[in-house]
């Protein structure tokens, strides 16, 4: 017999019978239960959900960097780490107190930092840590080399007065001796146009050697110091030989300057640049005149003796020696470089690192960027906006321009000092590695050195290496200043920017790879990689921001040229910026994340 027919059977109740009613209402009552309790189990559901997320945000704002909420102040317990770690982290923080408080951002990287470089303290750097990549070596310098006559000038004169810093303005020299080779014409030697950014009267024989710049490029075009008496009583304005950026465009091609300039030339036998701030291209351009230009910042610009001797100065202090004879060394101090091997063991010399922060308050409000210091940082840098920069100003009132944050995350932001030092100890560098910071006065001044001067105690600037009296003659002279940084950057053993659009990196850049022989390294970070990894900073371990940084440096489909973006470009190919520095390890990491 089947199993169901075994089950006794209930026969439902008669329609007439008493028990029907009964039977009617306990099913009705049974629906409604279901129903009820359906609405029950989603809402009981939603409400744990919410309080998982609200969980979630709760520990996530406790773990968020201060710096990015300055409207909030949540304690926090810091990481672990080793004693010297959380001081570090404790003075950071605390280094904000004063009568004008810059906040620190990346606290918490900042402490894992300090963590990661004790600890490796008893383990050696990575390798090639301080050596270029091998295609390095493979650049020759050629722009010495000419494969023309020398230019009469015949057609007239070119005045230009540059303006900007000593960067922009040297720029501007090597385009106008191009511009001056083009057009057959005779260049009379550069004025330097006075900045209320920059604050220097200096003029160019105040910077560079007169009499060598003329004659090392006699053999290309003729130079005079001064327009001839018949021509400076002219009106040069009245006769429309005065031109401005407004009536040349931005990297302008030669057939340009053929077309409008030289017609100008030859009928008022004089033409004046004004600004002339990066006023001619790159590409295309006839690889003579590329030759040229390079021939013009390469080796025809020299510094004058005072700046030569006070570099020299720099760098024996840096090295611990006199400055051996080289090709850089002897373009940079010229009579000043040793021409023998100093007394002593060589292998003592020690290295150092110089790190370009462009960090100056006008490049920070230019750049309309956030740096974690809230309503009063916005105060300041858009006051001197309305100072320095009107012109910025007034598009912000009828132009909606792009974000903070989206600028941050374009790369478009200069790196902050604490975003360089997390760049340094995540490649390597050591804590008792010697540093020299080049530039200006840094927004935030001490508070924001700090981020620094903490993890990597070694540091140094011009300033704390030469004497109040070794200084005095620059003082007030803010591009003969910059002329030192220069140097030191340029003879340093490893040299890292922090914003590749400045123009003294890009020079830096090419200056080493010109003169270095494979043997002077640069980092050049990729700031929007870099940017995508430090938004990451209240959740990141150490080990993958370490990973992550040592992928973004070193990239090995990166195109640069000798030259870079300022200079002319002669020479082309791939260039690992750190070296073949841990390329077995890379290509697990490109295998990982990329």
């Amino acid at each position: 017999m089947p199993e169901a027919a075994a089950l006794p059977l209930q026969a439902a109740p008669a329609a007439g019978s008493p028990a029907a009613p009964l039977q009617r209402a306990r099913r009705r009552q049974h629906q409604q239960s279901r129903r009820w309790r359906r609405p029950r189990g989603f809402l009981a559901w939603g409400t744990l959900v919410a309080f998982f997320f609200l969980m979630n945000w709760w520990m996530f704002s406790r773990l968020q960097d201060p710096a990015a909420r300055p409207h909030f102040r949540l304690r926090r317990d810091p990481p672990r780490a080793t004693n010297s770690s959380l001081s570090t982290l404790e003075e950071v923080a605390g280094a904000g107190k004063g009568k004008r408080p810059h906040k620190v951002m990346l606290t918490r990287l900042l402490a894992l930092a300090a963590h990661a470089l004790a600890e490796a303290e008893t383990r050696p750097e990575p390798k090639d840590l301080w050596k270029e990549p091998i295609n390095a070596t493979m650049w020759r310098p050629c722009s010495d080399q000419r494969d023309w006559q020398a230019s009469e000038g015949t057609n007239g004169y070119i005045m230009i007065s540059a303006n900007g810093g000593i960067n922009q303005q040297r720029v501007a020299i090597c385009n106008a001796v191009t511009i001056t080779r083009l057009l057959n014409a005779t260049l009379v030697i550069p004025k330097f146009l006075y900045s209320n950014v920059w604050l220097d009267k200096s003029q160019f024989g105040d910077i560079y050697q007169e009499d060598y710049f003329i004659t090392y490029l006699k053999s290309d075009i003729r130079i005079v110091k001064n327009l001839p008496v018949e021509l400076q009583s002219l009106d040069l304005e009245a006769i429309g030989s005065l031109v401005n950026d407004t009536d040349v465009m931005k990297e302008a091609k030669p057939s340009v300057y053929l077309k409008k300039i030289l017609p100008i030339l030859l009928k008022n036998r004089v033409v004046h640049f004004i600004g002339f701030g990066n006023r001619l291209s790159f590409d295309p351009i006839p690889s003579e005149l590329q030759r040229l230009r390079c021939r013009c910042n390469f080796h025809a610009l020299r510094f004058v003796h005072k700046i030569q001797e006070t570099g020299t100065l720099l760098i024996e202090r840096l090295h611990g020696h006199r400055p051996l004879s080289s090709s850089l060394e002897d373009n940079l101090l010229g009579q000043f470089a040793v021409k023998s091997v100093p007394n002593g063991n060589m292998s003592d010399a020690s290295k150092y690192l110089a790190v370009h922060l462009r960090f100056e308050i006008d490049m920070v409000a230019y750049s309309l960027c956030y740096f974690g210091g809230g309503k009063e940082e916005e105060d300041e840098l858009e006051a001197y906006r309305q100072i320095h920069f009107p012109v910025l100003t007034e598009i912000k009132k009828t132009t909606k321009l792009p974000t903070a944050a989206f600028l941050r995350s374009e790369g478009k932001c200069p790196l902050a000092p604490e975003e360089a030092v997390l760049m340094l100890a995540a490649i390597g560098f050591k804590r008792s590695t010697k540093i020299y910071i080049a530039g200006a006065e840094i927004y935030g001044g001490s508070h924001r050195m700090a981020a620094i001067s903490r993890l990597y105690p070694a540091l140094v600037t011009k300033e704390t290496l030469l004497s109040q009296s070794e200084l005095e003659p620059f003082r007030n002279f803010s591009s003969q200043l910059a002329a030192l940084d220069f140097i030191a950057c340029a003879a340093a053993d490893a040299f890292a920017m922090t914003d590749s659009g400045s123009q003294f990196s890009s020079l830096v850049q090419g200056y080493r790879m010109y003169y270095g022989g494979g043997d002077l390294p640069t980092i050049r970070p990729n700031k929007r990689r870099l940017a995508s990894i430090l938004v990451k900073n209240a959740t990141i371990e150490w080990k993958e921001f370490e990973t992550r940084i040592m992928w973004q440096i070193v990239d090995p489909g990166a195109k640069f040229c000798i030259c870079t973006a300022v200079m002319p470009q002669f020479c082309y190919g791939s260039v690992k910026l750190l070296g073949e520095w841990r390329f077995k390890e890379f290509l697990k990491l490109y295998n990982k994340f990329g």
